[in-house]
């Protein structure tokens, strides 16, 4: 009979209503019994009006006692009012109280549901009631989700351990080198000079691509450990490129390549929306420098890495009223669509065979991307007819 919700319900029922009238009778008798002198007292002084009446004749006279009508009248009323005012709380409360009930219960269902879906490989008309519609699409998509996120996780995983192990394997070639290279030179001192500077050029080449390994390797490590926090100021994009584009003269003369840099200015009547151009110098955002000019080298360190030899690498920064956009443009190898969607992941790299120099540990885009997020910007990427774009758009202010 407990687990029969109507029976339950009858019997609470049936409950109150012998409550009541326990509590009724019991008002009864005590305003009856317990205060009887004082209730007939105050009622007499209130509610009822005494005159001596005197007879003729000089018979006795005696007290007439009336009520006052319009004081009972009042009095009727007031109590009328007092009840309805209990009746209307006490069903409230009533309410609110098999409301809560209710609620506690549905909840508990829901929860039991939800923990059932999500342990068991079912699909969700299986589990969730028709009634439960609404609950049931949701927690579709939030499981969706959450599989989509943990097989994200997985492939970043998986590509983070193949980086690994690559990189582990790949320490031990040029380390080889160097020490061979070092042995011949230590173990033959009368070698020829034309030799040993074959053999030091050789050395220098395989320390520095060992160098590069390693690098590679702590970039994974910081990233790993590395809270970014933001410490803004105000910062001349125009003037951050510009600097950018000489640092990177030498890797950039290395690979053929050069930089065009362009902070175009315009009037107001030269954009069809009427957000006109900010002048070059005035092209000032609320950042983080240090981190913004990560960003940027990053992206271009990518562009050179990709690019054809022997071209240009172009730069365009367009400063708005409440944004900026930098572009970055280079001619390469188109990247494939399904690639393109992945280049911002961490741990990818356009290049899977280790034996190539482009890129590096597959992070800096990634690092890129979650910088520019906590400035409250986007980064996209396009990429057709071998000229791929990167789109970095910065609010002037957050």
């Amino acid at each position: 009979m407990k687990d029969n919700p109507k029976t339950k319900r009858f019997l609470i029922t049936v409950l109150l209503v012998v409550g009541a009238i326990v509590l009724c009778r019991a008002v009864y008798a005590f305003f009856d019994y317990a205060m009887n002198g004082y209730v007939m007292d105050w009622f007499d002084k209130n509610y009822m009006f005494s005159e001596w009446v005197r007879l003729p004749e000089g018979a006795e006279g005696y007290y007439r006692i009336t009520p006052v009508w319009w004081r009972i009248k009042n009095l009727v009323f007031q109590l009328f009012i007092g009840m309805v005012l209990f009746l209307v709380l006490a069903i409230r409360l009533a309410t609110i109280i098999c409301a809560s009930r209710q609620e506690r219960k549905t909840i508990q269902a829901v929860g039991h549901l939800i923990g059932d879906y999500m342990k068991h490989d079912r699909e969700a008309a299986e589990v969730f009631p028709e009634n439960y519609g609404v609950v049931s699409a949701q927690m579709a998509e939030i499981k969706a989700a959450i599989m989509r996120q943990e097989q994200l996780q997985k492939e970043e995983a998986g590509r983070k351990n193949d980086l690994i192990t690559y990189l582990a394997h790949d320490l031990k070639t040029p380390l080889t080198s160097v020490v061979g290279y070092l042995s011949l030179l230590d173990e033959a001192p009368d070698m020829p000079e034309a030799q040993k500077e074959k053999y030091v050029h050789i050395t220098l080449d395989k320390a520095l691509r060992l160098e590069k390994l390693i690098n590679e390797f702590f970039e994974i490590t910081r990233y790993n450990l590395q809270q970014i926090v933001l410490e803004k100021e105000s910062v001349n994009l125009a003037f951050m490129l510009v600097q950018m584009a000489d640092e990177f003269y030498p890797l950039l003369c290395a690979h053929g390549n050069s930089v065009k840099l362009e902070c175009q200015t315009a009037d107001e009547n030269s954009i069809g929306t009427g957000d006109c151009y900010v002048p070059a110098e005035e092209i000032i955002v609320y950042a983080d420098g240090e981190k913004l000019a990560r960003v940027f080298n990053n992206i271009l360190k990518n562009a050179i890495a990709y690019s054809y030899p022997d071209t240009k690498i172009l730069v365009t920064c367009r400063g708005y009223r409440e944004y900026v956009t930098i572009v970055f443009s280079n001619r390469g190898k188109t990247i494939p669509a399904q690639k393109l969607d992945a280049i911002f992941e961490k741990f990818f790299r356009l290049d899977e065979a280790r034996s190539t120099n482009n890129g590096g540990a597959g992070l800096g885009l990634a690092i890129a991307r979650d910088i520019v997020a906590l400035h409250g910007g986007t980064i996209t990427a396009d990429s057709a007819d071998e000229v791929t774009t990167v789109t970095v758009t910065l609010p002037v202010s957050t």
